[in-house]
């Protein structure tokens, strides 16, 4: 089994990309509206940033979360005891951010939005009327005016042999969020967790968006649409001299959304934030 790509562009690009996302969790989009220079453009200046001691200047608000995270903060998946080998930076409209990097990172989180409200409304529009009827609000409407949506500039610095045993890029998680959009990163590793147990590496070439399931909205749909567990291996031999970076957007509704009988988007967020240490 592989994951194939969805052209944005085809007459049944919606019934495609929900079916996708439907059986595996995950869906991969092409000739989508996302430039392709910009995300190139922004790889390269945020790997710069990375680099510089100027990174320590937007250490992250301890309250808020935005700024940035140095790799001894780096998160650790629920289930698991070992650090992320990773730091990244938590970009918000209303957050902290070097002015050299703000119009061009605003730009691309207001250009990733409006495709994922567009994304939200296939989603529900290929929801089986069993499926639709759980959700409180539509499902774009969510995200609509909410100061939640999180931007992140992952860097997954090279290795130098001085790693954690057993500590890889990103362990194996679930996104909190409705959804996450993802264009593929400058190098590979992504993988996902099909039903049987084994992983599936998902596709690197430039120019692809990926976009996958969260929590959340596996809870709005009554668990129709899965949550997968996804991960980032390490690199082996010469690629290990090689950094990545990536830029997850996470879809998150305003916090009074009604998700379910159970949660608002507000208190499952807090629950899984104090899972995961960082509240």
């Amino acid at each position: 089994m592989k994951l194939e790509a969805v052209d944005y562009q085809s007459p049944t690009a919606a019934q495609d990309f929900v079916e996708s996302l439907r059986q595996t969790g995950f869906g991969v989009l092409k000739n989508h509206p996302i430039a392709q220079r910009s995300v190139s453009d922004i790889y390269q200046n945020w790997e710069a940033f990375f680099n510089s001691p100027e990174k320590e200047n937007f250490v992250y608000h301890k309250e808020t979360q935005d700024g940035f995270f140095p790799k001894s903060v780096s998160e650790v998946a629920k289930g698991h005891k070992k650090k992320d080998i990773k730091e990244y930076y938590h970009y918000y409209p209303w957050g902290q951010c070097p002015e050299g990097l703000k119009q061009e990172i605003h730009a691309y989180y207001e250009s990733s939005l409006a495709l994922a409200s567009e994304l939200l409304n296939w989603i529900e529009a290929e929801s089986p009327d069993s499926v639709s009827k759980h959700y409180r609000e539509p499902l774009s409407n969510m995200i609509k005016d909410s100061g939640q949506t999180l931007l992140r500039i992952l860097h997954y610095p090279p290795l130098v042999g001085d790693e954690e045993p057993d500590a890889i890029r990103a362990a194996a998680h679930e996104d909190i969020n409705l959804i996450t959009i993802l264009p593929a990163a400058n190098e590979p590793g992504l993988q996902v967790k099909l039903k049987d147990g084994s992983w599936l590496d998902v596709p690197s070439d430039f120019g692809y968006l990926i976009v996958n399931i969260g929590d959340m909205l596996q809870e709005a749909s009554g668990h129709h649409f899965p949550s997968t567990t996804h991960r980032v291996i390490n690199p082996q031999g010469t690629d290990t001299t090689k950094a990545r970076i990536s830029l997850p957007l996470f879809l998150h509704p305003r916090p009074d959304v009604v998700l379910s009988d159970k949660y608002t988007a507000d208190s499952y967020l807090k629950e899984r934030l104090r899972e995961l240490g960082v509240v």
